[in-house]
C-alpha cells in the first residue's frame, strides 16, 4: 500500500486550529497552553493583547530625536530600538487576533481606540505655536 506525500500523520498531535471567529475562553494565545482553559488567565490575556495594543499607539507619537552635532547615530539608534520595540508588539498583536477568538479581538480593538484616543487628544490640547500667533494677530486698518 502507497503512502500519500506529506509528513506522517501523528495520533498524538490531533490539534485543529480554529479558522472563523468564536466566543470564549478556551483558547490559544501566543504560547501553547495559555491561557488555557482558566477564565482568570484568559482575563489576564485580555489584558495584556489590550496593553500591547494601547503601546503601539503610544510609541508612535513619540517625538522623533534630534539629530545631535556631536552624537547623530545615538539618535538614529534610539529610533531604531523605538521602531523595533513597536514592531514587535504589533506582531503579537497580530498573531493574538489569528486565533479568532473574539475577546481578544474585540481587546487588540480596544487597546487600539484608547491608545489613539487618549495620545490624540493629548495632542490636541496642547496648541500649536503657529497657531496661536496667527489667531491673535492683529489686522490693519485700511
Amino acid at each position: 500500500m502507497e503512502m500519500p506525500p506529506g509528513p506522517m500523520p501523528d495520533k498524538s498531535m490531533n490539534m485543529m486550529m480554529q479558522m472563523s471567529f468564536y466566543w470564549g475562553k478556551d483558547a490559544t494565545i501566543l504560547f501553547h497552553g495559555w491561557p488555557d482553559t482558566k477564565l482568570g488567565m484568559y482575563v489576564l490575556a485580555l489584558f495584556f493583547v489590550f496593553l500591547l495594543a494601547f503601546a503601539i499607539e503610544v510609541l508612535s507619537i513619540l517625538p522623533d530625536v534630534k539629530p545631535s552635532s556631536t552624537k547623530p547615530m545615538l539618535g538614529a539608534l534610539t529610533q531604531t530600538i523605538i521602531y523595533t520595540i513597536r514592531m514587535g508588539f504589533g506582531y503579537l498583536v497580530m498573531l493574538s487576533v489569528m486565533s479568532f477568538n473574539l475577546g481578544i479581538f474585540i481587546a487588540a480593538l480596544a487597546g487600539h481606540f484608547v491608545g489613539f484616543f487618549l495620545v490624540k487628544s493629548r495632542a490636541l490640547a496642547v496648541p500649536n505655536p503657529t497657531e496661536t500667533m496667527s489667531r491673535t494677530a492683529v489686522i490693519p486698518k485700511v
